[in-house]
């Protein structure tokens, strides 16, 4: 691995990647050390103005409860304080990949819900055999409708479909 790729943040640990952050959170904001220093003293994190400065130039290390300061001060997630600096000062990225990774947990929970649902359905069918065929078509439908449904509420209906309330008597007929 490169010096020059360290340097730039992508691979800085998560203390060296909190620095860079701190500064470049402090700056957006137009704060100075030691108006960030007041507002973590007045959120209970005792911080002094030169200690704000030794953090940022990486001449004192942070500990956690520091960290957790830092973060709530910032109003950020603490992970994303840790993150990678390129990514973190993009605040709309870290949200988004935050969005895609809790949308993945979700994802993983519901499969692994659908396979023990599964399951527990073809052990339940394996000593039912003769209300197999017309359970497999139950879940075959419903399952159907469900992806109908879904696919209505994100893309609308099918190119085709009437949308008309039943009953009525199309315009121009």
């Amino acid at each position: 691995m490169a010096d020059d790729e360290t340097r730039d943040g992508i691979l800085l640990s998560g203390e060296e990647n909190a620095a860079v952050r701190i500064k470049l959170e402090r700056d957006k904001r137009g704060w100075s050390t030691t108006t960030l220093s007041d507002r973590l003293n007045e959120a209970g994190f005792e911080m002094n103005p030169s200690a704000v400065w030794r953090i940022e130039n990486r001449k004192r290390r942070i500990n956690l409860d520091e960290a957790i300061g830092f973060a709530e001060v910032f109003g950020i997630d603490l992970r994303n304080l840790i993150g990678p600096p390129q990514l973190a000062a993009k605040a709309r990225a870290m949200e988004l990949i935050d969005d895609v990774v809790a949308a993945h947990q979700e994802t993983q929970r519901a499969n692994a819900a659908f396979t023990r649902a599964r399951d527990a359905l073809d052990a339940y069918l394996a000593e039912h055999p003769d209300i197999r065929e017309e359970a497999e078509v139950m879940v075959s439908n419903a399952i159907a409708e469900s992806l109908a449904r879904t696919s209505a509420q994100i893309y609308g209906p099918p190119p085709g479909e009437d949308t008309g309330t039943a009953g009525e008597v199309p315009s121009g007929t």
